[in-house]
């Protein structure tokens, strides 16, 4: 089994932020793949389904944490310990403003650059498992980065956004097959965004 966790905030008042495109991305997932419905556990509403591999179908658990950003490693560490998966076996989507608006990124391990969500679940499942970094770009200084983050898309936005997800969830066979490489270039050929300063907002 893989678990593809999102982050960010639960309610209505955050659907919109750029801090919850986490939650986009594996909505999106589930939505093409046909998963089951939305239920609670773990903290976190979930959705179960299969995504289709050459080397088979692999079960993958779609989960999003209901206990704030910041805290999201507790629903995490839950679900991996209830299905006795390792942290390899978990892939983050979150919100990464070290990269332009649209721009796509994994990563295995690391640190957390500042970012809390992801500081909260390598405090609990250790800092191994996978990253899908999505670029929302940079507000131009750090600190106006919390109401960047905390702030919707705008419309000028919807074009890249609504290609990036859509991608994400496209390819999402090879990130199943545990191909994140692959997975990337796949993403960003079907969506592809401008190589630029993620700080190009600064005034």
């Amino acid at each position: 089994m893989l678990i593809l966790a999102g982050q960010g905030n639960p309610g209505s008042r955050y659907a919109g932020n750029r801090h919850n495109v986490g939650f986009m991305a594996v909505d999106a997932i589930a939505h093409r793949w046909g998963f089951g419905p939305e239920r609670s556990k773990f903290q976190s509403l979930v959705r179960e389904g299969d995504i289709p591999t050459p080397r088979g179908a692999v079960r993958v658990l779609i989960l999003k944490p209901q206990t704030f950003y910041n805290d999201s490693g507790q629903a995490v560490a839950q679900a991996m310990k209830f299905y006795k998966l390792t942290p390899k076996d978990v892939v983050l989507f979150y919100d990464e403003i070290d990269l332009a608006p649209g721009r796509f990124r994994m990563k295995a391990g690391g640190g957390a650059a500042g970012n809390n969500g992801v500081r909260s679940v390598t405090a609990h499942i250790t800092a191994d498992f996978r990253r899908a970094r999505l670029g929302v770009g940079h507000p131009g200084h750090k600190d106006r980065v919390q109401g960047h983050v905390l702030s919707d898309f705008h419309k000028v936005d919807q074009a890249w956004l609504s290609a990036l997800i859509s991608a994400v969830a496209e390819a999402a066979p090879l990130l199943a097959a545990g191909e994140d490489e692959r997975y990337q270039t796949e993403v960003m050929r079907l969506a592809p965004a401008e190589k630029s300063d993620p700080r190009q907002g600064e005034v």
